[in-house]
């Protein structure tokens, strides 16, 4: 009768911890610039734009591929170094795939930088379902895409096609909708994107130059957009992105909202 009830008591208390992780709530860890670090309800941990070893903002303490931990799913924006960043080397160490547009992802597997089976292709409006409840989705981004890659002969610099930006749409089981911008200017169909998808959390770049400046990310997320909460980033990592999260939220005025104060290598919880 004893050991009947020691093995019930086990059986509810390993049933109890399995629902509790099952109902965790998921984690956003931002890097600086586009990188963050996913890990959903269920405990899945996704990279996107994995920019982290020669990152500026990333804390130095962070700066260590192995410290992340298990990485089940990389995200790419684009080819560009401040985003596709140490991807490959995620990619090779944890045997996962990179989602990227579907032309960097080819030319990775041409050049033989990535295996076939690490480097799928998608497109934008396509959607994946790599875990149970999560689903993602490309999206259009107004920007370029090009990569550097060094020649192994010549042990040169060369550039390659690297496909279209896109930006990304990301649905969580615990029903949490983020919408990682990637690199990206104004364009009207970000209207679209705001009803269509409805994201409850808008990662949006606020540098200036080469993406949205303070005024244009905030009239995007208040009049075309209008997520509930939004975090700027891609800002403050070279002299060119001088645009800052205060020159954001004066910019946006009076909204319903919430712009996040985070710095990287915070982590906040959803």
């Amino acid at each position: 009768m004893l050991a009947r009830l020691l093995t019930f008591i086990v059986a509810a208390s390993l049933s109890l911890i399995g629902t509790a992780q099952a109902q965790g709530k998921p984690e956003l860890q931002w890097f600086g610039q586009a990188a963050f670090k996913l890990t959903t309800a269920g405990g899945k941990v996704i990279m996107i734009d994995p920019w982290i070893l020669g990152n500026p903002k990333t804390p130095q303490e962070l700066k260590n591929l192995d410290a992340l931990g298990k990485v089940d799913l990389i995200l790419v924006t684009h080819g560009h170094g401040d985003h596709l960043g140490d991807a490959v080397e995620l990619a090779k160490k944890n045997n996962v795939p990179v989602w990227g547009p579907a032309g960097m992802n080819q030319t990775l597997a041409t050049l033989g930088v990535l295996p076939a089976n690490l480097a799928p292709r998608m497109n934008k409006s396509g959607t994946i379902e790599p875990f149970p409840g999560v689903k993602i989705t490309q999206v259009h981004a107004e920007h370029s895409s090009e990569m550097i890659l060094k020649d192994p002969v010549t042990g040169k610099d060369v550039s390659y096609a690297a496909g279209e930006p896109v930006g990304l749409i990301i649905e969580l089981e615990s029903g949490l909708k983020i919408y990682h911008m990637g690199d990206t200017g104004l364009f009207g169909d970000m209207k679209f994107i705001g009803e269509y998808y409805k994201p409850d959390l808008l990662l949006i770049p606020i540098g200036g130059h080469f993406v949205l400046s303070p005024k244009d990310a905030a009239y995007a997320t208040r009049e075309w957009i209008k997520p509930k909460m939004a975090l700027p980033m891609h800002y403050g990592t070279n002299p060119f992105l001088r645009g800052t999260p205060a020159e954001y939220k004066a910019a946006l005025g009076q909204t319903a909202t919430e712009v996040l104060d985070m710095n990287p290598g915070d982590k906040k919880t959803f």
